[in-house]
């Protein structure tokens, strides 16, 4: 699949990487997606990016993507659902990490020594990919390019999906910029 990719697309895949690393992850989520996503510049999915979720606005994003992960990757849809069965999200986070500090539940692995090799893709940030290549089959496009990866992100559910539709950035909206834009 890897060889349908264009430069651009190739390159958030590697900017993914390179997001996990730095953070100690044990595997390229579907947020380093998007983190790299954000990265580009020069690109269809940065211009689109850049008129969605102008610069001004991405500190609240990364927020958002920043408290979800502090709720142990979960989505408010998710925490809502769990506290219609009695269950206080936000009250076990502030148990846990008063026990173990800010972050705890983020599950990201900050010792260096237990990793060798290449960095694996979450089961999320595999389906990202794979509904890439269906976005743009279904758009006839004939490699898949990073707008397809922004456009994929919208529609994956979850942390990512709902911190982007949160900031205006859905596949509709995303499709349209795309669609009104020329190629670069």
């Amino acid at each position: 699949m890897f060889e349908r990719f264009t430069k651009a697309a190739r390159d958030v895949v590697k900017g993914a990487a390179g997001h996990a690393e730095r953070s100690g992850a044990a595997a390229v989520t579907a947020e380093h997606l998007l983190l790299a996503l954000l990265d580009r510049e020069d690109t269809r999915a940065a211009a689109v990016l850049g008129r969605l979720c102008p610069a001004e606005r991405r500190p609240d994003l990364l927020s958002a993507l920043s408290e979800a992960r502090r709720r142990a990757g979960l989505s408010r849809a998710d925490a809502e659902a769990l506290a219609d069965l009695g269950i206080d999200v936000g009250a076990i986070v502030a148990r846990v990490e008063e026990t173990h500090g800010t972050g705890a539940l983020a599950g990201d692995r900050k010792d260096a020594g237990w990793w060798s090799g290449r960095r694996t893709f979450s089961r999320e940030a595999k389906t990202v990919l794979e509904k890439s290549l269906r976005v743009a089959l279904a758009r006839k496009d004939r490699e898949i390019g990073d707008e397809h990866l922004l456009l994929a992100l919208t529609t994956t559910g979850g942390v990512v999906a709902e911190a982007l539709a949160d900031h205006g950035v859905t596949y509709a909206a995303v499709d349209s910029a795309l669609t009104a834009s020329a190629p670069l």
